[in-house]
């Protein structure tokens, strides 16, 4: 089975058009992830901070004997909005090791793409205001299930343009750091592949999320402690 090298680029979404997020809702914080990957038990480590003039470092590691992926992006706050500036990502599974970086330039409003990338995805992409890249939204949806909002997103990564809509799907008790709590289900569909979140309350990301691949688990991060 074809397993997806980015691991949370599945949470990524359209153009957010309704996506305001004062200044202030940013804060840093460290999640800590029970994490299933390609089969295996793995840990993830989740992280927001500070990156220095107004910026933010928002960053994913999950790591197994199999697999070493890692995901950040520098990020700041404007207009209301999240907008990314930078990326880098970086992938070792088995003997295959794969790096692309990504820059964001809002004043040219342009992003491209270098590393281990196909010409035709090294870009320029132009940008429209709002976009935002894939690990992004995860602080996106976090914060929009939680106020009401649409989930409806346009994602500009890894060399493309791809606008995401996500519906709810139920609610469901979970238990984090032995407290139950009642999350929001969140899902998107996209060919035979299925992106869940769960969405705690007050909580900056998803407690859990999930992606299945031809009806099977391909990705399973379920959130241990957050501070």
């Amino acid at each position: 089975m074809k397993h997806s090298r980015r691991p949370l680029r599945f949470l990524a979404a359209a153009a957010l058009t309704v996506a305001s997020l004062p200044a202030l809702a940013i804060e840093p914080f460290t999640a800590n992830y029970q994490a299933s990957y390609m089969g295996m038990q793995a840990n993830g480590v989740m992280t927001v901070a500070p990156a220095g003039n107004n910026q933010w470092r928002y960053s994913l590691q999950i790591k197994n004997p199999m697999a070493d992926l890692s995901q950040a992006t520098v990020f700041d706050e404007h207009g209301g909005k999240l907008r990314p500036l930078s990326s880098h990502d970086r992938s070792v599974v088995l003997i295959k090791r794969k790096q692309v970086d990504a820059r964001y330039d809002w004043t040219s409003n342009q992003a491209t793409w270098t590393g281990d990338v196909k010409p035709e995805r090294a870009g320029p992409i132009r940008l429209q205001n709002g976009d935002m890249d894939a690990l992004l939204i995860n602080l996106a949806i976090a914060r929009d299930v939680s106020d009401g909002k649409p989930l409806n997103y346009r994602m500009v990564d890894d060399g493309r343009i791809k606008p995401m809509t996500y519906r709810v799907i139920g609610k469901e008790t979970m238990t984090i750091a032995g407290k139950q709590q009642e999350a929001t289900k969140v899902s998107r569909v996209d060919g035979n592949k299925e992106q869940i979140a769960w969405i705690v309350p007050g909580m900056p990301v998803p407690a859990r999320l999930l992606q299945r691949e031809n009806g099977q688990d391909a990705l399973d991060l379920t959130i241990k402690s957050i501070q």
